[in-house]
């Protein structure tokens, strides 16, 4: 059995992920087999966790894009000015994170990292501490 991504065919964006063999695929059952493309469960970042041959990237989900050029499953890209990590198959803010071990956020009309106070101060409302 392997993990399997319906592609759709507009846009190349990741509508479901099953477990199935091949053969399943390739019947038709599901539709038209080239919209099918098989993911890894165990591949992150362009690694394969278990020292194997990382698949496409990263493991798909739903939302994930399909890039048949690069052959790779791309997470959504969560802001306008990150830029794509070709290497891992992730986007990246174009400033480094501090590594102070502070919350922060990514505030994208800045285009830099913030200390993440009003995440901290909503988490602590919402866990009933404020």
């Amino acid at each position: 059995m392997a993990h399997f991504t319906h592609i759709n065919k507009n846009n190349g964006i990741v509508t479901q992920v099953i477990v199935a063999e091949q053969s399943f695929i390739d019947s038709g059952t599901l539709g038209d087999p080239s919209e099918w493309v098989q993911t890894s469960y165990n591949t992150r970042e362009g690694k394969h966790k278990l020292n194997g041959m990382p698949l496409r990237k990263n493991y798909a989900a739903v939302g994930y894009t399909y890039d048949k050029a690069r052959d790779a499953f791309l997470p959504p890209k969560p802001f306008k000015s990150w830029v794509l990590d070709e290497k891992k198959g992730t986007w990246t803010a174009p400033v480094v994170k501090p590594a102070d071990k502070k919350f922060y956020e990514w505030n994208e009309e800045r285009v830099e990292w913030v200390l993440g106070v009003s995440a901290v101060w909503d988490r602590a409302v919402a866990d009933g501490l404020i």
